[in-house]
């Protein structure tokens, strides 16, 4: 896994390229927000199992239809493998989020999901709909918290998120 000051310095290196200003701003703003970023993890940490659980009876209540008889949570096996899997979203995402980086979700998260979710009939719309979700509360959470600059809290989730969602070509 690599960070934001990894990334960035292997990015120069292999250019063989001197650290400029924007290379410095960007790890400037990386620093910046070091202390926030892991108050968001550490809060995520605690209440994984509370967001999760608030964050999955939303969902169905937006989309009911996967509750229902036929839906893909409907059975218990399947209610608990769709709760599981929101579990990993939010894990990974905080790792992500300590980071500053989306390497973690590309290597252990994203690689192949859409393919392995389309052979099982794992609908992606509703679980973009329940990452969506959980990023507003972990983002409600944050400023419940006295922050006040909770943008930084968007860059793992929104990688998820426009990496499962459809698009039209």
């Amino acid at each position: 896994m690599r960070d934001a000051v990894t990334t960035l310095i292997r990015n120069y290196d292999s250019r063989g390229r001197y650290l400029d200003q924007l290379a410095l701003d960007s790890l400037k703003g990386y620093f910046d927000t070091g202390l926030a970023r892991v108050q968001v993890a550490t809060m995520i940490s605690a209440k994984a199992a509370e967001i999760v659980k608030a964050a999955a009876s939303q969902l169905f209540e937006t989309v009911p239809e996967l509750i229902r008889p036929g839906g893909n949570a409907y059975t218990t096996r399947r209610y608990a493998a769709c709760l599981r899997d929101m579990d990993y979203y939010l894990r990974y995402s905080s790792y992500a989020l300590v980071a500053g980086n989306e390497n973690v979700l590309d290597e252990r998260v994203l690689q192949g999901l859409r393919e392995t979710y389309n052979s099982l009939g794992v609908p992606i719309a509703p679980t973009v709909v329940g990452i969506q979700i959980m990023k507003d509360m972990v983002k409600a959470k944050a400023a419940e918290a006295g922050m006040e600059d909770t943008s930084f809290v968007d860059q793992p989730f929104d990688h998820i998120l426009r990496e499962l969602s459809e698009v039209s070509v």
